[in-house]
Protein backbone atom coordinates (compact mmCIF):
# COMPACT_ATOMS: atom_id res chain seq x y z
CA UNK A 1 0.00 0.00 0.00
CA UNK A 2 2.64 2.08 0.78
CA UNK A 3 4.70 2.35 -2.53
CA UNK A 4 1.32 2.81 -4.19
CA UNK A 5 0.62 6.19 -2.84
CA UNK A 6 4.46 6.87 -2.86
CA UNK A 7 4.03 6.13 -6.54
CA UNK A 8 0.84 8.82 -7.01
CA UNK A 9 2.80 11.49 -4.54
CA UNK A 10 5.51 11.60 -7.07
CA UNK A 11 3.49 11.99 -9.98
CA UNK A 12 1.29 15.20 -8.25
CA UNK A 13 4.88 16.61 -7.24
CA UNK A 14 6.58 16.21 -10.31
CA UNK A 15 3.37 18.11 -12.44
CA UNK A 16 3.06 20.58 -9.53
CA UNK A 17 6.76 21.32 -10.17
CA UNK A 18 6.44 21.46 -14.30
CA UNK A 19 3.49 22.64 -15.22
CA UNK A 20 4.04 26.19 -13.86
CA UNK A 21 7.19 25.97 -15.78
CA UNK A 22 5.31 25.45 -19.24
CA UNK A 23 2.54 27.97 -18.15
CA UNK A 24 4.99 30.57 -17.94
CA UNK A 25 6.95 29.34 -21.15
CA UNK A 26 3.41 29.53 -22.85
CA UNK A 27 2.37 32.74 -21.73
CA UNK A 28 5.35 34.07 -23.06
CA UNK A 29 4.70 32.65 -26.35
CA UNK A 30 1.51 33.88 -26.92
CA UNK A 31 2.42 37.40 -25.90
CA UNK A 32 4.93 37.71 -28.22
CA UNK A 33 7.63 37.88 -25.42
CA UNK A 34 11.10 36.67 -26.74
CA UNK A 35 11.67 32.54 -25.82
CA UNK A 36 14.53 30.07 -26.57
CA UNK A 37 12.85 28.42 -29.32
CA UNK A 38 12.55 31.63 -31.32
CA UNK A 39 15.83 31.10 -33.70
CA UNK A 40 14.60 27.40 -33.96
CA UNK A 41 10.76 27.94 -34.24
CA UNK A 42 11.10 31.44 -36.24
CA UNK A 43 12.56 30.48 -39.67
CA UNK A 44 9.93 27.35 -40.17
CA UNK A 45 6.85 30.19 -39.27
CA UNK A 46 7.81 32.69 -41.82
CA UNK A 47 7.03 31.14 -44.78
CA UNK A 48 3.96 29.71 -43.38
CA UNK A 49 3.23 33.43 -42.97
CA UNK A 50 4.16 33.92 -46.26
CA UNK A 51 2.82 31.11 -48.25
CA UNK A 52 -0.81 31.26 -46.24
CA UNK A 53 -1.49 34.57 -46.51
CA UNK A 54 -2.13 35.17 -42.72
CA UNK A 55 -1.98 38.57 -41.34
CA UNK A 56 -0.56 37.97 -38.01
CA UNK A 57 -0.64 40.95 -36.30
CA UNK A 58 -4.41 41.37 -36.96
CA UNK A 59 -7.14 40.28 -35.08
CA UNK A 60 -10.34 38.93 -35.32
CA UNK A 61 -13.52 39.49 -34.23
CA UNK A 62 -15.78 37.01 -32.88
CA UNK A 63 -17.53 35.74 -35.91
CA UNK A 64 -14.37 35.45 -37.81
CA UNK A 65 -12.87 33.82 -35.39
CA UNK A 66 -15.60 30.98 -35.08
CA UNK A 67 -15.94 31.07 -38.78
CA UNK A 68 -11.89 30.22 -39.11
CA UNK A 69 -12.06 27.43 -36.57
CA UNK A 70 -15.35 25.80 -37.97
CA UNK A 71 -14.20 26.10 -41.39
CA UNK A 72 -10.52 24.52 -41.13
CA UNK A 73 -11.92 21.79 -38.87
CA UNK A 74 -14.31 20.84 -41.94
CA UNK A 75 -12.00 21.18 -44.41
CA UNK A 76 -9.70 19.09 -42.26
CA UNK A 77 -12.08 16.24 -41.32
CA UNK A 78 -13.61 15.88 -44.80
CA UNK A 79 -9.16 14.99 -45.78
CA UNK A 80 -9.45 12.79 -43.45
CA UNK A 81 -12.40 10.48 -44.41
CA UNK A 82 -11.09 10.57 -47.53
CA UNK A 83 -7.99 8.97 -46.77
CA UNK A 84 -9.67 6.62 -44.59
CA UNK A 85 -12.41 5.65 -47.67
CA UNK A 86 -9.32 5.23 -50.15
CA UNK A 87 -6.93 3.76 -47.69
CA UNK A 88 -6.88 0.66 -49.80
CA UNK A 89 -4.84 1.87 -52.58
CA UNK A 90 -2.88 4.63 -50.24
CA UNK A 91 1.18 3.47 -49.63
CA UNK A 92 2.09 2.36 -46.40
CA UNK A 93 0.08 -0.66 -45.86
CA UNK A 94 1.92 -3.87 -44.84
CA UNK A 95 -1.10 -5.97 -44.18
CA UNK A 96 -3.18 -4.97 -47.19
CA UNK A 97 -6.08 -3.72 -45.51
CA UNK A 98 -9.39 -2.41 -47.36
CA UNK A 99 -11.62 0.59 -46.38
CA UNK A 100 -13.42 0.87 -43.06
CA UNK A 101 -17.40 1.15 -42.88
CA UNK A 102 -18.29 4.55 -44.39
CA UNK A 103 -20.28 5.08 -40.68
CA UNK A 104 -17.07 3.98 -38.43
CA UNK A 105 -14.94 5.91 -41.14
CA UNK A 106 -17.13 9.17 -40.54
CA UNK A 107 -17.28 8.23 -36.53
CA UNK A 108 -13.49 8.57 -36.22
CA UNK A 109 -12.73 11.68 -38.61
CA UNK A 110 -15.38 13.16 -36.33
CA UNK A 111 -13.82 11.72 -33.30
CA UNK A 112 -10.11 12.77 -34.54
CA UNK A 113 -11.00 16.30 -36.01
CA UNK A 114 -12.59 17.16 -32.27
CA UNK A 115 -9.71 15.96 -30.30
CA UNK A 116 -12.29 13.83 -28.71
CA UNK A 117 -10.47 10.10 -30.77
CA UNK A 118 -12.69 7.64 -29.73
CA UNK A 119 -12.52 4.42 -30.68
CA UNK A 120 -14.86 2.15 -32.16
CA UNK A 121 -12.27 0.17 -34.05
CA UNK A 122 -9.14 -1.64 -33.00
CA UNK A 123 -5.72 0.32 -34.61
CA UNK A 124 -3.45 -2.24 -36.03
CA UNK A 125 -6.56 -4.19 -37.36
CA UNK A 126 -8.22 -1.27 -39.11
CA UNK A 127 -6.39 1.21 -40.00
CA UNK A 128 -3.32 1.69 -42.32
CA UNK A 129 -0.26 3.16 -41.39
CA UNK A 130 -1.07 6.23 -43.57
CA UNK A 131 -3.91 6.44 -41.81
CA UNK A 132 -3.03 6.24 -38.80
CA UNK A 133 0.09 8.68 -38.90
CA UNK A 134 -0.70 10.62 -41.97
CA UNK A 135 -4.20 10.95 -41.39
CA UNK A 136 -4.72 10.59 -37.54
CA UNK A 137 -1.33 12.05 -36.40
CA UNK A 138 -1.94 15.11 -38.38
CA UNK A 139 -5.50 15.67 -36.63
CA UNK A 140 -3.71 14.70 -33.19
CA UNK A 141 -1.53 18.16 -33.75
CA UNK A 142 -4.55 20.47 -34.90
CA UNK A 143 -7.15 19.35 -32.97
CA UNK A 144 -5.03 19.97 -29.85
CA UNK A 145 -3.85 23.05 -31.46
CA UNK A 146 -6.92 24.36 -31.88
CA UNK A 147 -8.25 23.77 -28.27
CA UNK A 148 -5.13 25.24 -27.17
CA UNK A 149 -5.66 28.42 -29.33
CA UNK A 150 -9.73 28.66 -28.23
CA UNK A 151 -8.67 28.86 -24.60
CA UNK A 152 -5.63 31.71 -25.42
CA UNK A 153 -8.11 33.72 -27.37
CA UNK A 154 -10.83 33.15 -24.62
CA UNK A 155 -8.27 34.71 -21.91
CA UNK A 156 -7.37 37.46 -24.30
CA UNK A 157 -11.42 38.20 -23.88
CA UNK A 158 -11.49 38.22 -20.43
CA UNK A 159 -8.74 40.17 -20.19
CA UNK A 160 -9.98 42.73 -22.21
CA UNK A 161 -7.44 42.48 -25.41
CA UNK A 162 -8.32 41.42 -28.90
CA UNK A 163 -8.96 37.73 -28.93
CA UNK A 164 -6.56 37.44 -32.01
CA UNK A 165 -5.93 35.37 -35.24
CA UNK A 166 -7.15 31.88 -35.26
CA UNK A 167 -4.36 30.91 -38.06
CA UNK A 168 -1.89 32.46 -36.00
CA UNK A 169 -2.44 31.03 -32.36
CA UNK A 170 -2.66 27.60 -34.17
CA UNK A 171 0.73 27.54 -35.82
CA UNK A 172 2.36 28.79 -32.87
CA UNK A 173 0.60 26.04 -31.02
CA UNK A 174 2.15 23.76 -33.34
CA UNK A 175 5.18 25.21 -34.05
CA UNK A 176 6.23 26.71 -30.10
CA UNK A 177 4.64 23.99 -28.05
CA UNK A 178 3.39 20.44 -29.73
CA UNK A 179 5.93 19.91 -32.15
CA UNK A 180 9.18 20.36 -29.64
CA UNK A 181 7.90 18.49 -27.06
CA UNK A 182 7.00 16.11 -29.33
CA UNK A 183 9.75 15.66 -31.01
CA UNK A 184 11.80 15.39 -27.55
CA UNK A 185 9.59 13.07 -26.24
CA UNK A 186 9.31 10.89 -29.04
CA UNK A 187 12.64 9.97 -28.76
CA UNK A 188 12.87 9.60 -25.01
CA UNK A 189 10.33 7.14 -25.78
CA UNK A 190 12.23 5.28 -28.41
CA UNK A 191 15.67 5.43 -25.97
CA UNK A 192 13.22 3.54 -23.76
CA UNK A 193 11.15 0.71 -25.80
CA UNK A 194 8.77 2.20 -27.96
CA UNK A 195 9.03 1.06 -31.38
CA UNK A 196 9.02 3.08 -34.49
CA UNK A 197 8.94 1.05 -37.80
CA UNK A 198 7.10 1.05 -41.03
CA UNK A 199 8.10 -2.81 -41.46
CA UNK A 200 5.20 -4.69 -41.41
CA UNK A 201 3.92 -6.92 -38.42
CA UNK A 202 6.80 -9.42 -37.00
CA UNK A 203 6.65 -13.19 -37.47
CA UNK A 204 7.72 -15.53 -34.82
CA UNK A 205 6.98 -19.22 -34.24
CA UNK A 206 5.44 -20.15 -30.50
CA UNK A 207 6.63 -23.12 -27.94
CA UNK A 208 3.84 -25.09 -29.44
CA UNK A 209 5.15 -24.22 -33.15
CA UNK A 210 2.04 -21.95 -34.57
CA UNK A 211 3.20 -19.09 -36.38
CA UNK A 212 2.01 -15.56 -34.69
CA UNK A 213 2.21 -12.09 -36.13
CA UNK A 214 2.65 -9.78 -33.76
CA UNK A 215 1.89 -5.83 -34.83
CA UNK A 216 3.97 -3.28 -34.88
CA UNK A 217 4.45 0.52 -36.39
CA UNK A 218 5.43 3.82 -36.12
CA UNK A 219 4.38 4.09 -32.84
CA UNK A 220 6.59 6.28 -30.52
CA UNK A 221 6.09 9.44 -32.20
CA UNK A 222 2.21 8.86 -32.53
CA UNK A 223 2.19 8.21 -28.82
CA UNK A 224 3.75 11.39 -27.19
CA UNK A 225 1.98 13.40 -29.14
CA UNK A 226 -1.33 11.02 -28.07
CA UNK A 227 -0.95 12.62 -24.54
CA UNK A 228 0.96 15.61 -25.28
CA UNK A 229 -2.31 17.03 -26.70
CA UNK A 230 -4.95 15.32 -25.20
CA UNK A 231 -5.86 12.76 -27.91
CA UNK A 232 -5.56 9.62 -26.45
CA UNK A 233 -6.23 7.07 -29.16
CA UNK A 234 -4.43 3.98 -29.23
CA UNK A 235 -2.11 3.02 -32.09
CA UNK A 236 -2.94 -0.36 -30.91
CA UNK A 237 -6.72 -1.56 -29.45
CA UNK A 238 -5.78 -1.99 -25.62
CA UNK A 239 -4.17 1.56 -25.96
CA UNK A 240 -1.48 2.52 -23.28
CA UNK A 241 -1.76 -0.63 -21.28
CA UNK A 242 -0.06 -2.63 -25.11
CA UNK A 243 3.81 -3.03 -23.96
CA UNK A 244 4.70 -1.33 -27.55
CA UNK A 245 2.71 1.76 -26.23
CA UNK A 246 3.89 2.08 -22.53
CA UNK A 247 6.38 -1.02 -21.73
CA UNK A 248 7.49 -0.01 -18.02
CA UNK A 249 7.32 2.33 -15.51
CA UNK A 250 9.56 5.04 -16.68
CA UNK A 251 7.11 5.65 -19.98
CA UNK A 252 4.30 5.33 -17.96
CA UNK A 253 5.47 8.06 -15.54
CA UNK A 254 6.25 10.71 -18.19
CA UNK A 255 3.27 9.37 -20.21
CA UNK A 256 0.67 10.35 -17.05
CA UNK A 257 2.82 13.63 -16.49
CA UNK A 258 2.71 14.86 -20.27
CA UNK A 259 -0.89 14.26 -20.63
CA UNK A 260 -1.64 16.65 -17.72
CA UNK A 261 1.21 19.47 -18.59
CA UNK A 262 -0.36 21.61 -21.18
CA UNK A 263 -4.14 22.12 -19.39
CA UNK A 264 -2.23 22.47 -15.97
CA UNK A 265 -0.01 24.72 -17.01
CA UNK A 266 -2.38 27.23 -18.96
CA UNK A 267 -3.81 28.32 -15.38
CA UNK A 268 -0.73 29.52 -14.46
CA UNK A 269 -0.63 31.05 -18.30
CA UNK A 270 -3.83 32.66 -17.65
CA UNK A 271 -2.55 34.61 -14.78
CA UNK A 272 0.59 36.23 -16.38
CA UNK A 273 -1.66 37.06 -19.39
CA UNK A 274 -4.54 38.46 -17.23
CA UNK A 275 -2.28 40.24 -15.45
CA UNK A 276 -3.22 38.58 -12.64
CA UNK A 277 -0.91 35.65 -11.53
CA UNK A 278 -2.59 34.90 -7.99
CA UNK A 279 -5.43 34.29 -9.10
CA UNK A 280 -4.02 31.71 -11.68
CA UNK A 281 -1.98 30.28 -8.78
CA UNK A 282 -5.44 29.78 -6.50
CA UNK A 283 -7.27 27.84 -9.33
CA UNK A 284 -4.66 25.93 -9.92
CA UNK A 285 -4.18 24.83 -6.42
CA UNK A 286 -8.10 24.67 -6.41
CA UNK A 287 -7.81 22.14 -9.41
CA UNK A 288 -5.17 20.29 -7.85
CA UNK A 289 -6.67 19.55 -4.56
CA UNK A 290 -9.95 18.46 -6.55
CA UNK A 291 -7.70 16.22 -8.43
CA UNK A 292 -5.58 14.84 -5.68
CA UNK A 293 -8.83 14.25 -3.66
CA UNK A 294 -10.64 12.34 -6.81
CA UNK A 295 -7.13 10.45 -7.19
CA UNK A 296 -7.24 9.19 -3.59
CA UNK A 297 -11.03 8.30 -3.97
CA UNK A 298 -10.16 5.70 -6.99
CA UNK A 299 -6.91 4.48 -5.12
CA UNK A 300 -8.38 3.47 -2.29
CA UNK A 301 -11.63 1.60 -3.96
CA UNK A 302 -8.98 -0.43 -6.50
CA UNK A 303 -6.61 -1.17 -3.01
CA UNK A 304 -9.38 -2.52 -0.79
CA UNK A 305 -10.25 -4.12 -3.84
CA UNK A 306 -13.71 -6.53 -4.60
CA UNK A 307 -15.46 -7.11 -1.59
CA UNK A 308 -16.82 -10.56 -3.38
CA UNK A 309 -13.43 -11.93 -3.95
CA UNK A 310 -12.25 -11.24 -0.73
CA UNK A 311 -14.87 -12.71 0.95
CA UNK A 312 -13.85 -15.74 -1.27
CA UNK A 313 -10.23 -15.38 -0.07
CA UNK A 314 -10.36 -14.79 3.32
CA UNK A 315 -8.58 -11.78 3.19
CA UNK A 316 -8.51 -8.32 1.75
CA UNK A 317 -6.81 -7.99 -2.04
CA UNK A 318 -6.17 -4.94 -4.43
CA UNK A 319 -8.62 -5.33 -7.57
CA UNK A 320 -6.17 -6.37 -10.37
CA UNK A 321 -8.91 -7.06 -12.90
CA UNK A 322 -7.95 -5.52 -16.08
CA UNK A 323 -4.77 -4.23 -15.02
CA UNK A 324 -1.36 -4.65 -16.65
CA UNK A 325 0.67 -5.94 -13.30
CA UNK A 326 3.28 -3.89 -14.47
CA UNK A 327 1.48 -0.52 -13.36
CA UNK A 328 -0.86 -2.23 -10.67
CA UNK A 329 -3.67 -0.80 -8.83
CA UNK A 330 -1.93 2.17 -7.56
CA UNK A 331 -0.81 3.64 -11.19
CA UNK A 332 -3.74 2.35 -13.22
CA UNK A 333 -6.13 4.30 -10.74
CA UNK A 334 -3.94 7.67 -11.09
CA UNK A 335 -4.05 7.08 -14.86
CA UNK A 336 -7.48 6.81 -14.71
CA UNK A 337 -8.41 9.84 -12.68
CA UNK A 338 -5.73 11.77 -15.21
CA UNK A 339 -7.02 10.40 -18.41
CA UNK A 340 -10.37 11.73 -17.72
CA UNK A 341 -9.48 14.74 -15.54
CA UNK A 342 -7.51 16.28 -18.90
CA UNK A 343 -10.15 14.70 -21.58
CA UNK A 344 -7.12 12.83 -22.76
CA UNK A 345 -8.94 9.67 -23.03
CA UNK A 346 -6.17 6.84 -23.09
CA UNK A 347 -6.05 4.16 -20.75
CA UNK A 348 -3.23 1.95 -19.58
CA UNK A 349 -6.21 -0.67 -17.73
CA UNK A 350 -9.37 -1.20 -18.52
CA UNK A 351 -12.20 1.26 -16.83
CA UNK A 352 -14.85 -1.11 -17.55
CA UNK A 353 -12.70 -3.57 -14.21
CA UNK A 354 -12.89 -0.22 -11.83
CA UNK A 355 -14.70 -0.59 -8.68
CA UNK A 356 -17.55 1.70 -8.74
CA UNK A 357 -15.63 4.18 -6.92
CA UNK A 358 -13.80 4.82 -9.82
CA UNK A 359 -16.25 4.24 -12.27
CA UNK A 360 -17.85 7.24 -9.90
CA UNK A 361 -14.59 8.87 -10.33
CA UNK A 362 -13.87 8.58 -14.43
CA UNK A 363 -17.40 9.65 -14.98
CA UNK A 364 -17.91 12.78 -12.11
CA UNK A 365 -14.65 13.93 -14.39
CA UNK A 366 -16.26 14.06 -17.76
CA UNK A 367 -19.12 15.43 -16.31
CA UNK A 368 -17.54 18.52 -14.96
CA UNK A 369 -14.61 18.76 -17.57
CA UNK A 370 -12.35 20.99 -15.15
CA UNK A 371 -9.87 18.94 -13.68
CA UNK A 372 -7.52 19.39 -15.34
CA UNK A 373 -9.69 19.81 -18.77
CA UNK A 374 -9.90 19.46 -22.33
CA UNK A 375 -7.00 20.54 -24.27
CA UNK A 376 -7.54 24.05 -23.59
CA UNK A 377 -11.33 24.48 -23.89
CA UNK A 378 -11.42 22.73 -19.82
CA UNK A 379 -9.25 25.73 -18.86
CA UNK A 380 -12.24 27.66 -20.42
CA UNK A 381 -15.03 26.16 -18.83
CA UNK A 382 -13.83 27.19 -15.49
CA UNK A 383 -13.26 30.67 -16.31
CA UNK A 384 -17.06 30.13 -16.87
CA UNK A 385 -17.95 28.51 -13.75
CA UNK A 386 -15.79 31.73 -12.73
CA UNK A 387 -18.05 33.81 -14.71
CA UNK A 388 -21.71 32.06 -13.26
CA UNK A 389 -19.66 32.77 -9.48
CA UNK A 390 -19.16 36.28 -9.62
CA UNK A 391 -22.94 36.47 -11.03
CA UNK A 392 -24.74 34.51 -7.89
CA UNK A 393 -21.88 36.26 -5.42
CA UNK A 394 -22.99 39.30 -6.70
CA UNK A 395 -26.26 39.05 -6.13
CA UNK A 396 -26.04 37.40 -2.99
CA UNK A 397 -23.89 40.43 -1.44
CA UNK A 398 -25.71 43.06 -3.51
CA UNK A 399 -22.78 44.07 -5.65
CA UNK A 400 -22.20 44.21 -9.26
CA UNK A 401 -21.24 41.52 -10.74
CA UNK A 402 -17.42 42.07 -12.38
CA UNK A 403 -14.74 39.94 -13.68
CA UNK A 404 -11.33 41.31 -14.05
CA UNK A 405 -12.56 44.98 -14.42
CA UNK A 406 -15.71 43.73 -16.44
CA UNK A 407 -19.56 43.82 -15.74
CA UNK A 408 -21.28 40.35 -16.36
CA UNK A 409 -24.72 41.31 -17.57
CA UNK A 410 -27.33 39.58 -19.18
CA UNK A 411 -25.59 38.30 -22.85
CA UNK A 412 -22.26 37.20 -20.72
CA UNK A 413 -24.53 35.03 -18.09
CA UNK A 414 -26.62 33.39 -20.98
CA UNK A 415 -23.81 32.54 -23.01
CA UNK A 416 -21.87 30.75 -19.67
CA UNK A 417 -25.26 28.84 -19.10
CA UNK A 418 -25.14 27.64 -22.87
CA UNK A 419 -21.87 26.26 -22.36
CA UNK A 420 -22.86 24.22 -19.10
CA UNK A 421 -26.45 23.52 -20.13
CA UNK A 422 -24.90 21.77 -23.47
CA UNK A 423 -22.78 19.01 -22.14
CA UNK A 424 -25.69 17.35 -20.48
CA UNK A 425 -28.01 17.24 -23.49
CA UNK A 426 -25.39 15.88 -25.80
CA UNK A 427 -25.37 12.70 -22.94
CA UNK A 428 -28.87 12.51 -21.34
CA UNK A 429 -30.72 12.60 -24.33
CA UNK A 430 -28.57 9.97 -26.69
CA UNK A 431 -28.21 7.55 -23.48
CA UNK A 432 -32.14 7.77 -22.73
CA UNK A 433 -32.86 6.79 -25.95
CA UNK A 434 -29.89 3.70 -26.36
CA UNK A 435 -31.32 2.40 -23.18
CA UNK A 436 -34.99 2.89 -24.00
CA UNK A 437 -34.35 0.07 -26.72
CA UNK A 438 -31.43 -1.95 -24.88
CA UNK A 439 -31.96 -5.21 -27.04
CA UNK A 440 -31.58 -3.40 -30.89
CA UNK A 441 -29.47 0.00 -29.62
CA UNK A 442 -27.20 -0.28 -26.69
CA UNK A 443 -25.32 -3.35 -27.13
CA UNK A 444 -24.27 -3.72 -22.94
CA UNK A 445 -22.52 -6.75 -22.62
CA UNK A 446 -22.65 -6.24 -18.43
CA UNK A 447 -26.26 -5.93 -17.48
CA UNK A 448 -27.40 -3.89 -14.26
CA UNK A 449 -26.31 -0.80 -13.60
CA UNK A 450 -22.81 -1.50 -14.82
CA UNK A 451 -24.75 -1.29 -17.83
CA UNK A 452 -25.75 1.55 -16.98
CA UNK A 453 -22.62 3.28 -16.66
CA UNK A 454 -21.46 1.35 -19.77
CA UNK A 455 -24.03 3.59 -22.14
CA UNK A 456 -23.79 6.61 -19.99
CA UNK A 457 -19.73 6.73 -20.23
CA UNK A 458 -19.63 6.01 -23.57
CA UNK A 459 -21.62 9.25 -24.67
CA UNK A 460 -20.12 11.47 -21.69
CA UNK A 461 -17.09 10.70 -22.85
CA UNK A 462 -18.20 12.02 -26.78
CA UNK A 463 -19.47 14.79 -25.62
CA UNK A 464 -16.55 15.53 -22.73
CA UNK A 465 -13.99 15.23 -25.99
CA UNK A 466 -12.38 12.30 -23.91
CA UNK A 467 -12.66 9.44 -25.86
CA UNK A 468 -12.22 7.10 -23.55
CA UNK A 469 -14.72 3.83 -22.47
CA UNK A 470 -15.74 1.95 -20.33
CA UNK A 471 -15.42 -1.06 -22.97
CA UNK A 472 -17.25 -4.27 -23.18
CA UNK A 473 -19.57 -1.97 -24.84
CA UNK A 474 -20.77 -3.56 -28.60
CA UNK A 475 -20.36 0.06 -30.10
CA UNK A 476 -18.92 -0.65 -33.46
CA UNK A 477 -22.40 -0.16 -34.96
CA UNK A 478 -24.02 1.89 -37.33
CA UNK A 479 -26.57 3.59 -34.05
CA UNK A 480 -23.30 4.20 -31.96
CA UNK A 481 -21.13 5.72 -34.72
CA UNK A 482 -24.13 8.20 -35.83
CA UNK A 483 -25.54 9.15 -32.21
CA UNK A 484 -22.13 9.41 -30.83
CA UNK A 485 -20.63 11.80 -33.51
CA UNK A 486 -23.69 13.47 -32.45
CA UNK A 487 -22.41 13.96 -29.44
CA UNK A 488 -18.99 14.69 -30.08
CA UNK A 489 -20.14 17.67 -32.90
CA UNK A 490 -22.09 19.28 -29.98
CA UNK A 491 -20.12 18.53 -27.11
CA UNK A 492 -16.78 20.07 -29.18
CA UNK A 493 -18.15 23.43 -31.02
CA UNK A 494 -21.15 24.55 -29.66
CA UNK A 495 -19.28 25.16 -26.27
CA UNK A 496 -16.63 26.94 -28.83
CA UNK A 497 -19.03 28.92 -30.32
CA UNK A 498 -20.64 30.01 -27.39
CA UNK A 499 -16.84 30.65 -25.30
CA UNK A 500 -15.58 33.18 -28.45
CA UNK A 501 -18.89 34.82 -28.70
CA UNK A 502 -18.69 35.62 -24.44
CA UNK A 503 -14.92 36.57 -25.30
CA UNK A 504 -15.60 38.90 -27.55
CA UNK A 505 -18.63 40.12 -25.48
CA UNK A 506 -16.37 40.83 -22.76
CA UNK A 507 -13.85 42.14 -25.29
CA UNK A 508 -16.31 44.89 -25.79
CA UNK A 509 -17.57 45.94 -22.40
CA UNK A 510 -15.78 49.27 -21.13
CA UNK A 511 -13.45 48.51 -18.22
CA UNK A 512 -14.90 49.35 -14.48
CA UNK A 513 -12.18 51.02 -12.09
CA UNK A 514 -11.79 49.21 -9.21
CA UNK A 515 -13.92 50.23 -5.97
CA UNK A 516 -14.58 49.82 -2.31
CA UNK A 517 -17.63 47.72 -3.35
CA UNK A 518 -15.75 45.71 -6.09
CA UNK A 519 -15.93 41.26 -5.32
CA UNK A 520 -12.18 40.75 -5.30
CA UNK A 521 -12.00 37.37 -7.39
CA UNK A 522 -8.15 36.70 -5.75
CA UNK A 523 -9.14 35.55 -3.36
CA UNK A 524 -9.10 32.03 -1.18
CA UNK A 525 -12.64 32.87 -0.24
CA UNK A 526 -13.69 33.39 -3.98
CA UNK A 527 -11.94 30.26 -4.62
CA UNK A 528 -13.26 28.47 -2.17
CA UNK A 529 -16.76 29.49 -3.55
CA UNK A 530 -16.05 28.55 -6.65
CA UNK A 531 -15.06 24.70 -5.76
CA UNK A 532 -18.24 24.26 -3.86
CA UNK A 533 -20.05 25.91 -7.25
CA UNK A 534 -18.47 23.55 -9.38
CA UNK A 535 -19.35 20.59 -6.94
CA UNK A 536 -22.93 21.47 -6.79
CA UNK A 537 -23.67 22.27 -10.16
CA UNK A 538 -22.02 19.04 -11.14
CA UNK A 539 -24.31 17.18 -8.66
CA UNK A 540 -27.54 18.57 -9.67
CA UNK A 541 -26.73 18.08 -13.43
CA UNK A 542 -25.43 14.51 -12.93
CA UNK A 543 -25.81 13.03 -9.68
CA UNK A 544 -29.32 10.63 -11.06
CA UNK A 545 -26.88 9.43 -13.32
CA UNK A 546 -24.46 8.72 -11.22
CA UNK A 547 -26.81 7.10 -8.01
CA UNK A 548 -28.47 5.07 -11.19
CA UNK A 549 -24.57 3.48 -12.30
CA UNK A 550 -21.41 3.48 -10.53
CA UNK A 551 -23.21 4.69 -6.49
CA UNK A 552 -25.94 2.26 -7.07
CA UNK A 553 -23.24 -0.80 -8.41
CA UNK A 554 -21.54 -0.29 -5.13
CA UNK A 555 -24.04 -0.66 -2.73
CA UNK A 556 -24.96 -3.80 -4.46
CA UNK A 557 -21.58 -5.50 -3.68
CA UNK A 558 -21.39 -4.24 -0.50
CA UNK A 559 -24.49 -6.28 0.35
CA UNK A 560 -23.48 -9.28 -1.54
CA UNK A 561 -20.35 -9.48 0.28
CA UNK A 562 -22.29 -9.77 3.58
Amino acid sequence: MASGFLQIALVLLILALVAPLLGGYMARVFLGHPTWLDAIAAPIERPIWALSGIQVGKSMNGGQYIRAVLVSNLVMGVLVYLIFMTQGILPLNPTGLSAPSWDLALHTAISFVTNTNQQHYSGETTYTYFSQVGALGFLMFTSAATGIAVAIAFIRGLAGQPIGNFYVDLVLSITRILLPISVVGAIVLLIAGVPETLAGPAQATTLEGATQYIARGPVAHFEIIKELGENGGGFFGINSAHPFENPNNFTNLLETVIMMVIPAGLIITYGIMAGNPKQGWLIFGMVFILYAVLVGIAAIGEFQGNPLVNAVLGEQQPNLEGKEVRFGWALTALWAVSTTGTMCGAVNGMHDSLMPTGGFVTLSNMFLQIVWGGQGTGTAYLFVFLILTVFLTGLMVGRTPEFLGRKIEKREVILASIVLLVHPIAILVPAAITLAFPDTLAGITNPGFHGISQVVYEYASAAANNGSGFEGLDDDTVWWNLSASFSLLLGRYAPIIALILLADSLVRKQPVPETTGTLRTDTVLFTSVTAGAILILGALTFLPVLALGPIAEGFQLASRAF
